[in-house]
């Protein structure tokens, strides 16, 4: 079940979200510029590496790791696939919270995310890096504000048939979830200390995002929403 869009409208221009997707771009692009060792140098450098936080959780250092990870990308999928994720979802969440809300949001989802990774897998001395966990909580966020929003989604039938249906957010984000959960579980007890997917960073950046959300929504009106009949 692959996204495509959000038939939620979107009301304003997200300026946030296109320039965050216009930051990422422009990083991978400056990535390619570097040799194998270069990039390798770079992410222990700048990205998030969860065995070495304990010694410096509280050091201004840190705290540019856990931005600096957000905007860094393995490859051209890892990118292009977050990316999209961004655009679908983070437009409705940016005009729901405004620019700087929404900037914000990001970010405290994005490094409560590669907390909770590194609370899960603290041995792991492999550089963490992508903005996946962030998005993670734009995601989570969006569950809450629009869950009966549809999304338009692909569904590949035998690897040849693709379908397109307009499916709830709340089926699909569930979805979602619940596939992050199933391999982060999965994954428990099994060698990461070369690297992988950080799946408990999803779980942790989605419950995040869904969390501030829920404690905003005690205090602010929920947003618009449009009524489907079917």
């Amino acid at each position: 079940m692959i996204p495509i869009k959000t038939l939620q409208p979107v009301r304003i221009k997200a300026y946030v979200t296109y320039g965050l997707i216009l930051v990422n771009g422009l990083v991978f692009l400056w990535q390619l510029t570097l040799s194998p060792r270069q990039l390798y140098e770079t992410y222990y450098a700048l990205a998030v590496v969860p065995c070495e936080l304990s010694r410096s959780l509280f050091a201004p250092e840190t705290l540019l790791d856990l931005v600096r990870s957000l905007f860094l990308h393995g490859s051209w999928v890892h990118l292009v696939g977050n990316m999209t994720y961004l655009w679908i979802f983070g437009r409705n969440v940016e005009e729901y919270y405004g620019h700087r809300r929404f900037f914000v949001l990001y970010l405290v989802a994005g490094a409560l995310a590669a907390l909770t990774e590194k609370a899960v897998n603290a041995a792991l001395c492999a550089p963490m890096i992508g903005a996946s966990g962030a998005i993670a909580g734009v995601l989570g966020s969006y569950l809450l504000l629009y869950p009966g929003s549809r999304v338009r989604v692909m569904i590949i039938f035998f690897r040849f048939f693709p379908r397109f249906y307009n499916v709830q957010a709340l089926v699909v984000l569930g979805f979602w979830f619940i596939i992050q959960l199933f391999n982060g579980l999965a994954s428990l007890g099994a060698d990461t200390l070369g690297g992988g997917v950080a799946f408990f960073a999803h779980i942790g950046g989605f419950l995040a995002g869904a969390l501030i959300t829920f404690v905003y929504l005690m205090f602010n009106p929920p947003p618009d929403r449009d009524v489907y009949v079917n």
